[in-house]
């Protein structure tokens, strides 16, 4: 006798396809992983016309697949958000198309929905008759709270209500799933204490160990005695990331230029602000800005350390396990390693200053046998704890006891 497995309905607010930043790479491949196992997965979102094109991404992460159309995130559609009572990223979420797509897919009764992020409560009716799962990439608030500390005039103001705004709607929200799942055990402390959560678990972030192999350590171009290729990739969209790649520039650089003139940098992101570009042709930078590309891994593979020097966020940066399994070490902040269990000296090396930036790279460029050790012992580590296919399974099994608890 053939028993039918339960049904869950996986609600994302942006499409997921191509998964070229941090949530969509988190969302698609859990649902990868999870896609044959205890579940029949049905996802909804937002979908571009040509969609498509992506159907075999689409097919690998669900079993059906409903979109609504995608209303483009115009910068003015940004600004008039401001205005309203709920944060710009929950304002802009809204769709009556999306949120009757949602309406629809739970008339079919699923046992169990999971909302991608807490601004998507937005397309969520004020009742869910199923069990339900809260998947928060971040402390929303948090990330706002820490762009304010750092802002002065107008933009410290906006941040500043932009964090009150996104407070209180994940206090509204979070609180009415019956679990709350975080993407780190920091998160998960944080958001339990600061919204009196009952009920808040977490998962490990994940890599795709295959798809990043490990590049050995004697694959990477030599550094010299002057030279040397830094790599950051980045969503250029995300003020923070730009923060990052000016401090690296103006305050970074030039330390390492002083020891090593004919260092390099390669940062990949999309649509790269003409501030940053402006910078490196008035100053002459030895530093490429590629835009968008189809694949990083030849550019990491053709660099020699990795660098993340971030001020501002929140969850977890995927992007550091990429680098330690493709085999190279890592340089970040304490906030760019937040929330991912890897250990200072052994799998990166920390720097929260410029000074220490500087001294961090220029001593791996200098050491051949501690870039391997560094890159090495991240990649185990990788192949230990991280791959998607363990995270898949933490999740799964997190919907399962919700379902039971039901």
């Amino acid at each position: 006798m053939l028993v039918r497995r339960p049904r869950l309905l996986f609600v994302s607010p942006r499409f997921l396809f191509p998964m070229d930043q941090g949530g969509k790479i988190r969302t698609g491949n859990t649902l990868r992983g999870m896609k044959g196992g205890a579940f029949d997965i049905t996802l909804v979102s937002p979908a571009p016309a040509d969609h498509a094109r992506y159907g075999k991404d689409i097919e690998a992460a669900c079993d059906r697949f409903v979109p609504w159309p995608e209303q483009p995130r115009s910068r003015i559609r940004r600004v008039l958000a401001l205005a309203s009572r709920l944060p710009v990223a929950a304002a802009t979420d809204r769709s009556a198309a999306g949120s009757a797509v949602v309406k629809q897919a739970l008339a079919d009764k699923p046992d169990v929905v999971v909302v991608d992020f807490p601004h998507a409560d937005v397309l969520m009716p004020p009742r869910i008759d199923a069990a339900t799962v809260m998947f928060t990439h971040n402390v929303e608030a948090e990330i706002f709270e820490r762009h304010a500390k750092r802002e002065t005039g107008i933009w410290g103001f906006v941040w500043a209500n932009q964090s009150r705004k996104m407070a209180r709607l994940e206090q509204e929200s979070l609180a009415r799933y019956d679990s709350v799942v975080a993407v780190s055990d920091r998160d998960r402390d944080v958001l339990a204490k600061r919204y009196r959560l009952k009920l808040v678990e977490a998962i490990d972030t994940g890599v795709d160990l295959d798809f990043f192999a490990m590049n050995p350590p004697d694959s990477e171009p030599d550094p010299g005695g002057d030279g040397g290729t830094l790599i950051f990739t980045a969503t250029m969209s995300w003020a923070a990331n730009v923060e990052g790649i000016h401090f690296l520039l103006d305050e970074v650089w030039p330390r390492l230029l002083a020891v090593r003139p004919r260092m390099k940098a390669v940062i990949i992101g999309r649509n790269p602000p003409a501030s940053l570009a402006e910078k490196v042709k008035e100053r002459g930078l030895n530093v490429t800005l590629t835009g968008f590309v189809d694949d990083i891994r030849p550019y990491v593979a053709g660099a020699n350390v990795y660098v993340i020097p971030l001020f501002v966020g929140s969850g977890t940066r995927i992007k550091a396990f990429e680098a330690m399994a493709m085999g190279r070490p890592v340089v970040s902040t304490t906030l760019g390693i937040e929330g991912l269990d890897v250990t200072d000296g052994e799998n990166f090396l920390r720097a929260n200053d410029a000074d220490a930036f500087a001294r961090s790279i220029l001593g791996l460029l200098d050491d051949a046998s501690l870039r391997s050790r560094i890159a090495t012992a991240a990649r185990h580590l990788m192949e230990e704890r991280f791959s998607w296919s363990r995270v898949a399974a933490q999740f799964e099994a997190i919907c399962l006891r919700v379902l039971e608890r039901r």
